[in-house]
């Protein structure tokens, strides 16, 4: 068990032995891609493709998915990028093992969405909070917080979209982890990973290993009765 694991297996964040919910945060292609407007050589990318997707296709996991339009007008932020239309918007989660409704979100947190996301014929809307539209989406997607399940978080990033994920998660009640291996920061840097798993991000979830949502996502051998 790496140092930074420890205090996180007692208490709320306790491990428990139940359907494991996995979503996925701004896993696209301006983030993932060489020449992205916001790529950066993270770790996570090749381990979301080349170990976790291929372990949720073969056990049947799906992968629900939120994802960004970051066009103008975004108050607070001069620039656009994951622009529906363009190579950057795509999303890098195959289409056969998530979930086919995606939710669109246009600012950090998952709270804010906005007329017309993700449509590539229509100007986009000025940015507004639906907390009630969030909400829905989760009780569909993934059930609501009363069936306890923990919700995994994956992709970019750990800093920020990630970070504002889990606060909007956590606030309604789920109970939020973030897997290890399959989350980044901006920079790409490791140290500053390990560093946020003690603070803040420990105020909101708390990191799992791969091994242990392996184990938790393959089903137990059948037992024959006698």
């Amino acid at each position: 068990m790496a140092t930074h694991e420890k205090e996180y297996y007692t208490g709320r964040y306790a491990i428990a032995r139940q359907p494991t919910h996995i979503i996925s945060v701004d896993f696209q292609k301006d983030f993932t891609a060489v020449g992205g407007a916001c790529y950066h050589v993270r770790p996570c990318v090749d381990f979301i493709q080349q170990t976790l997707v291929p372990h949720c296709r073969r056990h049947g996991t799906q992968i629900a998915e939120i994802i960004s339009d970051y066009r103008q007008p975004r108050p607070g932020v001069p620039f656009a990028h994951c622009v529906p239309g363009t190579p950057g918007y795509q999303s890098e989660i195959p289409a056969d093992v998530k979930y086919p409704q995606a939710w669109i979100k246009c600012m950090h947190s998952p709270g804010w969405v906005r007329e017309n996301g993700g449509v590539t014929a229509r100007s986009p809307g000025t940015p507004y909070p639906d907390a009630k539209g969030f909400t829905n989406w989760l009780a569909a997607v993934v059930g609501p917080p009363e069936n306890n399940n923990p919700l995994v978080l994956i992709g970019l990033t750990l800093d920020c979209c990630v970070l504002c994920t889990a606060q909007e998660l956590f606030f309604r009640g789920y109970r939020v982890e973030f897997l290890i291996e399959a989350v980044d920061t901006y920079s790409g840097s490791q140290e500053e990973k390990h560093s946020l798993f003690n603070t803040p991000l420990a105020n909101w979830g708390r990191p799992v290993s791969w091994q242990e949502i392996r184990e938790r996502t393959v089903p137990s051998p059948r037992k024959d009765k006698a």
